[in-house]
């Protein structure tokens, strides 16, 4: 059986994070790996925790936050108003 690199088993992760578990869970479980991650010099823990965490956040604060640029540019946009 050939190994897998580090970044299909990533994706692999996320695409089943996203299917299984409700969205907020996913913010709150992506938190946990980060914080955890920082204790990464312990014997169980690690460093990678921090990277996973931070996708596994994302997967509900990007649309979010694209959402919250796009409605920003439109309000900032000057609208068509007839010049004096």
């Amino acid at each position: 059986m050939a190994q897998r690199s580090l970044k299909t088993r990533g994706h692999r992760f996320l695409v089943k994070a996203r299917r299984t578990l409700p969205p907020g869970t996913r913010v709150v479980l992506g938190i946990i790996l980060i914080c955890l991650g920082f204790l990464g010099f312990l014997p169980i823990l690690g460093f990678w925790m921090i990277p996973l965490g931070a996708a596994l956040a994302w997967l509900d604060v990007g649309p979010w936050w694209r959402g919250l640029k796009a409605r920003r540019s439109r309000r900032a946009a000057p609208e068509d108003a007839p010049s004096e």
